[in-house]
């Protein structure tokens, strides 16, 4: 399975030489970025906003970026590079803590409008959407190929041989996590706290039926451990099925 290189969280060189990149200069910019799209907006951000912000000259920020676009997306990828999955014992652990983690990550203003912003913009531009598949979607996978290497090493999940069907599988889980959660958070406003938390990741391991229930005598869900009633209005997470 191939593991998605994490990055750097930095602007792209473009392929240019000169001087060596800062470290500490491509952080300030980055920063700069994500506290102005905060306060100005996408439709009023500019390059020399940046640059008057991060205290350098905006053909600094030329040499890194090549435009708006660019930098936004490498302001939010830097965010969400900070994302880690330490080992909590169990795939089920695992998730949750990572949902929790990302969760939080959505609720800081920089990276609700960064995120918002750019997703936005990219409807309009194939280019950005690349740049935040790359930037951003490819690098973030790194979590879910470590989870499914760990959960695999503890007997949790069987290992795949074909290497492109664990590739997709890899992509469905992102896309299942990822979207809940930011459709949850951005789109519906809704918290995610450990209870939403505990329900998702028990529909995530366990689907929403028992495949063993006897049929004809009605579904077992996995969130509630028993069968499903009709009418039945929301139970508490229940045991494994």
């Amino acid at each position: 399975m191939r593991n998605p290189s994490p990055g750097t969280g930095a602007g792209p060189t473009h392929g240019r030489t000169g001087r060596p990149r800062s470290a500490a200069a491509d952080a300030a910019i980055l920063g700069a970025t994500r506290d102005a799209l905060v306060e100005l907006g996408w439709s009023k951000l500019t390059m020399g906003d940046v640059s008057a912000r991060a205290g350098v000259a905006k053909t600094t920020l030329y040499r890194r970026w090549a435009g708006k676009n660019e930098l936004v997306v490498d302001a939010v990828a830097e965010l969400f590079d900070a994302l880690e999955l330490p080992d909590r014992g169990s795939l089920e652990a695992d998730i949750a803590y990572v949902v929790l983690q990302f969760a939080e990550l959505l609720r800081r203003p920089e990276a609700r409008t960064a995120l918002m912003a750019v997703v936005a913009e990219s409807t309009r531009d194939e280019a950005l959407r690349g740049r935040i598949r790359s930037a951003i979607v490819d690098r973030q996978k790194r979590l879910v190929v470590l989870g499914r290497e760990r959960a695999q090493a503890r007997g949790e999940l069987p290992r795949e041989e074909d290497e492109s069907l664990a590739d997709r599988t890899t992509d469905l889980i992102f896309d299942v996590i990822a979207g809940t959660v930011v459709h949850r958070a951005l789109v519906s406003s809704e918290p995610v706290d450990a209870l939403w938390v505990a329900t998702f990741t028990a529909l995530l391991m366990h689907g929403l039926q028992n495949p063993d229930a006897d049929a004809g005598s009605g579904p077992r869900t996995a969130l509630t451990g028993g069968r499903a009633r009709a009418g039945s209005g929301p139970q508490k997470p229940g045991g494994s099925v």
